[in-house]
């Protein structure tokens, strides 16, 4: 088993962070954006190394989501890839492993937008397509996310049962993409 590393953003340092953000632009082709790269930072990060440095990454942050009229501290995963020459040996798996501890650790339940590409790796691991409608609590209120809908996923956590999808989740507001 290879060993998969966790530490928060803090104490990485400037030259493991650009090593990861490096493995983060290829991984996604040039189409990981400075926002994409914000929106990674400041939870807890789990990675894998070998003798060319990062092949596996995610993170999880921390992010407030409305449902039902209650705010839940969710684990939302962000940045999750492996090195194209390294892909398909369970280092996503094995990366995800190690966020999941801290969602369950640490929130109410764990929720993450999916590529199309990367679904089914969380629908294996128990993830579940969210079947409610998405919004987001913005500068000028709540706004319904239609396009959203479909592609985010949600993990129970803790003691909480998934939410309800008779009701919407309505996240937190962000630059770049809000979900």
């Amino acid at each position: 088993m290879t060993a998969v590393r966790t530490a928060p953003t803090h104490e990485l340092g400037a030259e493991r962070l650009a090593s990861l953000r490096a493995l983060l632009d290829s991984a996604f082709g040039g189409d990981f954006s400075a926002e994409d790269w914000d929106h990674a930072l400041g939870g807890v990060h789990a990675w894998i190394e070998d003798g060319r440095g990062p092949v596996a990454h995610g993170a999880v942050v921390q992010r407030r989501v409305l449902h039902r009229g209650r705010s839940y501290r969710t684990g939302y995963v962000e940045a999750v890839a492996v090195r194209a020459d390294a892909r398909r040996r369970g280092l996503g798996g094995a990366v995800m492993g190690a966020l999941e501890r801290v969602i369950d650790a640490t929130h109410a339940f764990g929720a993450l937008s999916a590529s199309d590409e990367g679904a089914a790796l969380y629908r294996g691991r128990g993830w579940r397509v969210w079947g409610g409608r998405i919004e987001v609590l913005g500068p000028g209120g709540v706004v319904r996310l239609p396009e959203e809908e479909g592609g985010v996923l949600v993990r129970p956590a803790g003691a909480l049962a998934l939410p309800d999808p008779g009701a919407p989740l309505v996240f937190d507001w962000r630059d770049g993409d809000v979900v």
